[in-house]
C-alpha cells in the first residue's frame, strides 16, 4: 500500500520537539548550567539556584519529521514556535510546565532534583490520516500530569517520570526511564541517550486497538495489552553566543509487542529528525 506523507504546523507542543529542543537549554558556555524539563544538565553540582525574584525567558522556532505507526499513514512534518520562561519555582517550555521541587544533594557533584508536570501530547489520528484507519473513531491528544525524578551524577544523568491521562481521553498511564550525558567541546554538546517508556493497557488499546463496532475485513477487533518502547537518540546543540543556540536530534524508537501487533501498524521502528533554533533573553 502507498505510503502518504503529510505537513501539520502545530501551535501546541509534539514530544517529537519537546525532547530535542531542551539541549538548547542545556548547551555548553554561558547555557551549560541551564535546566529543562526532562533532560537536565549533567553538572548538578555547579547548577546554580534562581533567587526569588529571578528569571529566565527565551523563544524560537522548531521542526520536525517522524514516521507514522500506522498503515499508509507515512511521515509526520511538524513546525512549531518555542517557548521558554524558567524562575526558582517554575519552568515552562511549549506545551510542557514543571512546578519545582525541593533538590535534594547527595554529595559534591550528585543530587536529585524532584518536579510536578503538565504536557500536552499530540498522539492519535483522524479516520483521513491513511485508509487503514478509515471508519475508525479519532483518537485524541491528551492532557497529561504526573511527577519526575532526575538523579544527577558525574557518570550520566538517570530520570524517571510517571504521568496519567488527565484528560480522560485514554485513561491511560505511562512510565519512562532514560539515561543521557552530555560531553562538551567547545561550542557543542553532543548527548547520546537510551530511554524505555513503559505504555500500560488503556494506553496501547486506545491509541492502536481496534473496537468491535470498528472491525472489518482485514481490520479485525484487537484489544491492546500493556507494553515498552525503546529508545536511542543522540542531540547536538551548537551555542551561537550567550543568547543564541541550534540543535539537531534524530531517534529511533523500537515499538513494543503489543503495538506492532496492531492491524493497524505495519512496522516494528520509528524514526525522527528535529531541528530547532532558540534565542534565550
Amino acid at each position: 500500500m502507498p505510503r502518504a506523507s503529510s505537513t501539520r504546523i502545530l501551535f501546541a507542543f509534539p514530544p517529537l520537539l519537546f525532547s530535542a529542543s531542551l539541549t538548547l537549554l542545556t548547551s555548553p558556555a554561558t547555557w551549560a548550567q541551564e535546566g529543562s524539563l526532562d533532560q537536565p544538565p549533567a553538572a548538578a553540582g555547579s547548577q546554580p539556584r534562581l533567587s526569588a525574584d529571578a528569571s529566565r525567558w527565551g523563544i524560537g522556532i522548531a521542526a520536525g519529521v517522524k514516521q507514522q505507526p500506522y498503515t499508509g499513514a507515512g511521515t509526520k512534518t511538524q513546525g512549531i514556535p518555542l517557548i521558554y520562561y524558567e524562575n526558582r519555582y517554575v519552568r515552562v517550555l511549549g506545551a510542557g510546565a514543571e512546578l519545582k521541587l525541593p533538590e535534594v544533594e547527595l554529595g559534591a557533584n550528585s543530587s536529585l532534583s524532584f518536579g510536578l508536570r503538565a504536557k500536552y501530547g499530540l498522539g492519535g489520528y483522524e479516520p483521513s490520516d491513511a485508509s487503514i484507519l478509515g471508519g475508525m473513531q479519532e483518537r485524541k491528544g491528551s492532557v497529561w500530569l504526573g511527577a519526575g525524578v532526575t538523579w544527577h551524577n558525574e557518570i550520566a544523568d538517570v530520570s524517571a517520570e510517571w504521568l496519567g491521562d488527565a484528560s480522560g481521553k485514554s485513561k491511560g498511564q505511562q512510565f519512562r526511564l532514560g539515561v543521557q550525558r552530555d560531553f562538551r567541546a567547545g561550542s557543542f554538546t553532543v548527548t547520546p541517550r537510551v530511554a524505555a517508556n513503559w505504555l500500560d493497557k488503556k494506553y496501547v488499546d486506545y491509541y492502536y486497538g481496534v473496537r468491535t463496532e470498528e472491525s472489518l475485513p482485514g481490520r479485525p477487533a484487537y484489544l491492546g495489552a500493556s507494553t515498552v518502547n525503546t529508545e536511542i537518540g543522540l542531540r547536538v546543540g551548537y551555542t551561537i553566543d550567550s543568547h543564541q543556540a541550534v540543535f539537531v536530534d534524530v531517534s529511533a524508537t523500537q515499538l513494543g509487542k503489543q503495538i506492532k501487533n496492531s492491524p493497524l501498524v505495519d512496522r516494528s521502528s520509528q524514526t525522527s529528525l528535529s531541528v530547532g533554533y532558540l534565542y534565550r533573553f
